[in-house]
């Protein structure tokens, strides 16, 4: 495979939407951590897992949004293989499942650790990673996006995480997910404020299309505010130390990047911001967990 073959795949697994799969396994592991269960193997088969099924589900989105016509030469939005004709509908597809099957193949040694609950996560994970754009009824395509992220690539992430390592389900858990919901969720918002404008006329029906731009403005705020009052609650309920707020050291990242939001117009110059709120969820993930585990 030549350079620029492989640097189209490359671009086709969209690197920039992969703080959505490292942070949230990255904080569950740290939880566990702090409580003294934190276990290596699972942790980083957790994360080779989230990779995969990250990449897999941009796969699914490449493949199906070119066959719905959402990725047309409108779109201000960065290259789309399959749409651009740079890589086949069949061989799209076909990186798709065996990028998923091999999410589900090393899936199978956690289920062997943790239990069966952790295959039926998994599986949930593959279905609804492929449900997000295709299928009957694509939750993309029809305003359940949002919740969809923040579920699988928080909650049952962060959750999921914690379990393989510690082997039982935590409250605590659930309250350390939030973040990593939120700041995933406000990925795909800026990913459909660029597109708000090509989204509606190839009936992909994404919260900016249904409410209008100023909501998922207001969105990607209210996701930032839930981002910062876990530490307090952490600190204040669950009695961590002062490290814990770790985390206020990116207040002025937020502001900058809500400032940006709130001002910008030109719809290609987002591609940049969607760049900025990956590195700000790597951030704020990274110093949340050192504030987990040395708090």
């Amino acid at each position: 495979m030549t350079d620029s073959k492989i640097n189209i795949w490359i671009e086709a697994a969209r690197p920039k939407t992969l703080a959505a799969a490292f942070v949230p396994v990255l904080i569950g592991a740290a939880l566990a951590y702090s409580q003294n269960a934190f276990s290596l193997i699972p942790s980083l088969v957790a994360l080779l897992c989230a990779f995969l099924i990250q990449i897999g589900t941009n796969f699914a989105n490449d493949y199906y949004d070119a066959q719905k016509g959402a990725d047309n030469d409108d779109r201000v939005g960065f290259t789309r293989a399959t749409a651009k004709g740079l890589i086949t509908p069949k061989m799209m597809m076909r990186a798709t499942i065996i990028t998923m099957g091999l999410a589900f193949v090393f899936g199978l040694y956690l289920v062997w650790h943790a239990g069966w609950v952790i295959l039926l996560i998994g599986v949930l994970s593959l279905i609804f990673g492929i449900a997000y754009t295709g299928g009957p009824y694509p939750l993309g395509y029809n305003g359940l996006g949002d919740i969809f992220v923040f579920i699988f690539f928080g909650i049952i992430a962060v959750m999921g995480t914690y379990y393989v390592n510690a082997l039982h389900w935590s409250l605590l858990a659930f309250w350390v997910s939030l973040p990593a919901g939120a700041l995933s969720v406000n990925i795909l918002v800026i990913n459909n404020l660029r597109d708000i404008d090509t989204d509606g006329p190839a009936g992909k029906k994404t919260l900016g299309v249904i409410f209008g731009e100023e909501v998922l403005r207001w969105e990607y705020l209210l996701m930032i505010l839930l981002s910062f009052a876990i530490p307090p609650h952490l600190f204040f309920r669950d009695h961590f130390g002062w490290l814990i707020f770790l985390p206020f050291l990116t207040i002025p990242l937020a502001v900058k990047l809500l400032k940006n939001i709130w001002q910008e117009r030109k719809k290609a110059h987002f591609n940049k911001i969607l760049e900025n709120t990956a590195k700000f969820m790597v951030l704020f993930g990274l110093l949340f967990s050192i504030g987990l585990i040395f708090s």
